[in-house]
């Protein structure tokens, strides 16, 4: 079984072990976990076979929005992804169209359930549960439709601690701590309801919402105001070989990883060095995954630099100006190869270089899930939309913005308040983009301890200010608030270790000297121990250049922060550049002797559901002048069972390629129906 047994950050607890069959083999897997998860740790990557071509498929966004994951559950054709496992269940791989199952028993009627509520809150994130706690101190009768088990959305695969503001926004906790406090402050208002593994079906012209209850009652909600707080999907990438098992979204691998505690790789590749595809190489480390390298058509990182900062010197490489050309596997993907790009983002083929990798995570950007919006509005509803729904950005952003829409929607619905300027100014701080990276500033190593910052750059972050017991920490620059980087201004150092511990960028370090030629460094460490004290370890700079070995001297675990200090003996010289401590191997991370080149550049698919590639779709487009995406179902694009969600934000690349401008083209018909819902549960209804 490929389960993660021991975890530096997440506790690992036993859970209930039961038997189920998958194509007839006996498996075993955790009651209650989901069956994709349950087949990863069983080593199990493919789940169907194509109708089209009979190519594998595989899991993609593991979140219920798309149905590469789908399988056959006890002779019914079911998304794994959101169906928890129980004992004795038939899993089946889905081969091509699956069979109606054969059934003569009648159809019973039961009365169709209808809800009332003042506001419904579509998503029970980060921004959603902000949202609702704000309505819910209003006095409003509030219902979250939340399609998982808990609450918390993807704070619950974030293992590492949050950016931000301490005051606002749980700067300095883990993304999974943050999401038990807010489910705790939402459990203390009697007016919140909470519907759990369901799903919001369509928004109706009449005022209601259908959901999909418990993953089995199809129900009506009747409501004033709702708030879209449904998150983000992943996109997907163009290019041959990206439908291959063990090709899927970062999110995906976030959740098996870390909410499911599944290893689901030996070795990763990334495409994408905005912060998704950095935290997930960090959440991969901590797993015990190696990470084979990062990948970015741009010329710089475009997430935090603290971030990529101490992946690099883990050592993980990140190749900018670079794309992938292609990846390659029988039934699922063995390996990728990559090249250089030039200023016109054409591939450099005498740069290609292949690598092996069981795993390859697409990290390149999310789309909002805001069609429900849309919808409201064009219905007449009051309506927001808050969280990734309304603009991406980290979860601290969310949280903020969250409270924000539930005070507007409170407003829209009578409430005679005002909504505070600052929290605008705030929300936009928390959502700022990466700023001026400065210059390292010289640190003399003095002999008490004195913290060394390896944070260069304007991002919204404060908890090492806020945590210091003397106060020795300022922020200092332009902007007179979080954006600015910290300095030591008060020279009281007490050698806490508060900063160390709490710093979300692991960019802050201790030092002192001990004599003429050497000195004490106390460093942040959050990966699976492989060293004792009196062990020689190899030390590295900010850029993950290794300066030497150094000997461990003491850790200690600070059990607030969970972050592991580690104290080495160093030289002098190398003291104030010393910030992280090597965790993997650079043979991991070695090119194959012979690269790989694809033969047909334009059979990357498009619509993954029905399997519709670049040159097919081009082809149409040309051929037929094409200016309605709705054209584009006469060729089956976007007629799968995600509806066209994944598909649909790769258009305007497509068109483009064939000589149209997205602009001048309609855009498609959303189904009335978003999620897939089984027929009984409609047809045995009756209305009231």
């Amino acid at each position: 079984m490929k389960r993660i047994t021991a975890h530096p950050v997440l506790e690992v607890k036993a859970r209930q072990e039961v038997d189920f069959t998958f194509d007839g083999l006996p498996v075993k897997g955790l009651e209650g976990e989901p069956v994709s998860s349950a087949l990863f740790a069983n080593g199990i990557k493919q789940f169907s076979i194509h109708k089209k071509d009979d190519a594998p498929q595989g899991i993609f966004c593991a979140n219920g929005q798309c149905s590469q994951c789908s399988v056959i559950i006890d002779g019914m054709p079911l998304k794994s992804c959101v169906t928890p496992l129980r004992a004795g269940m038939d899993v089946r791989t889905l081969v091509h169209i699956p069979e109606l199952p054969h059934d003569d028993e009648p159809c019973f009627l039961s009365r169709l359930e209808t809800l009332k509520t003042d506001v419904v809150v579509i998503g029970g994130g980060p921004s959603g549960l902000t949202s609702a706690i704000e309505l819910a101190k209003l006095g409003f009768d509030v219902t979250i439709v939340e399609d998982k088990e808990k609450l918390g959305g993807k704070l619950l695969l974030q293992t590492h601690k949050f950016f931000g503001s301490q005051e606002d926004s749980f700067a300095g906790t883990r993304g999974y701590e943050i999401a038990e406090l807010l489910e705790k402050q939402i459990r203390e208002f009697p007016n919140v309801t909470v519907l759990y593994e369901t799903s919001v079906v369509g928004v109706y012209k009449d005022k209601k919402i259908g959901v999909y209850k418990n993953n089995g009652k199809y129900s009506i909600i009747d409501f004033e105001g709702l708030v879209i707080s449904a998150g983000a999907r992943e996109k997907s990438l163009v290019f041959p070989g990206n439908d291959l098992p063990g090709v899927y979204g970062a999110g995906a691998f976030q959740t098996l990883v870390n909410r499911d505690l599944v290893k689901a790789s030996e070795r990763v590749f990334i495409i994408g060095s905005g912060n998704v595809g950095l935290i997930a190489a960090y959440h991969a480390l901590q797993a015990g995954i190696s990470v084979v390298g990062i990948v970015d058509i741009m010329e710089k990182v475009s997430g935090y630099k603290v971030h990529a900062d101490k992946i690099k010197r883990m050592g993980v490489p990140v190749y900018l100006n670079t794309t992938v050309l292609a990846a390659f596997g029988k039934e699922k993907i063995e390996k990728v190869t990559v090249a250089e790009v030039d200023d016109k983002w054409n591939p450099i083929l005498t740069t290609a270089r292949t690598y092996e990798t069981d795993t390859l995570l697409i990290a390149a950007g999310l789309t909002p899930v805001d069609e429900f919006y849309d919808q409201a509005l064009e219905f007449g509803f009051k309506a927001v939309k808050t969280g990734d729904a309304d603009e991406i950005a980290e979860a601290s952003s969310a949280m903020f913005g969250g409270r924000i829409a539930g005070l507007k929607m409170a407003k829209m619905l009578g409430k005679e308040i005002e909504i505070d300027r600052s929290f605008y100014e705030k929300a936009e701080i928390l959502k700022s983009k990466p700023g001026i990276v400065f210059e390292p500033v010289p640190v003399i190593i003095k002999q008490n301890l004195t913290p060394v910052f390896q944070c260069f750059q304007e991002i919204p972050c404060n908890p090492c200010t806020t945590v210091c017991p003397k106060g020795c920490i300022s922020l200092v620059g332009k902007f007179g608030n979080i954006m600015d980087t910290p300095t030591y201004t008060l020279d009281e150092c007490t050698g806490c270790g508060l900063c160390v511990a709490v710093c979300p960028g692991l960019a802050v370090s201790l030092a002192k000297r001990i004599d003429e030629a050497s000195a004490e460094v106390i460093l942040p460490h959050e990966y699976l121990l492989s060293f004792a004290p009196g062990d020689m370890i190899n030390v590295t700079d900010i850029d993950g250049n290794i300066l030497e070995k150094a000997e461990v001297k003491h850790i200690r675990l600070n059990k607030k922060y969970r972050t592991h200090l580690v104290t080495v003996k160093m030289s002098l010289n190398n003291a104030s550049k010393a910030i992280g401590i090597r965790v993997q191997d650079e043979s991991v991370t070695k090119p194959c002797a012979e690269t790989l080149l694809p033969e047909l550049p334009d059979n990357g698919i498009v619509c993954r559901c029905e399997r519709v590639t670049v040159k097919e779709l081009v082809d149409f487009i040309k051929k037929f002048r094409v200016r309605d995406v709705n054209q584009l179902k006469q060729i089956r694009a976007g007629m799968g069972a995600c509806g066209s969600k994944t598909c649909s934000v790769l258009y305007p690349r497509i068109f483009k390629q064939a000589g149209v401008d997205y602009y001048d083209v309609t855009g498609g018909t959303v189904r009335p129906v978003t999620v897939e819902v089984p027929m009984n549960s409609l047809i045995e209804g009756e209305v009231e």
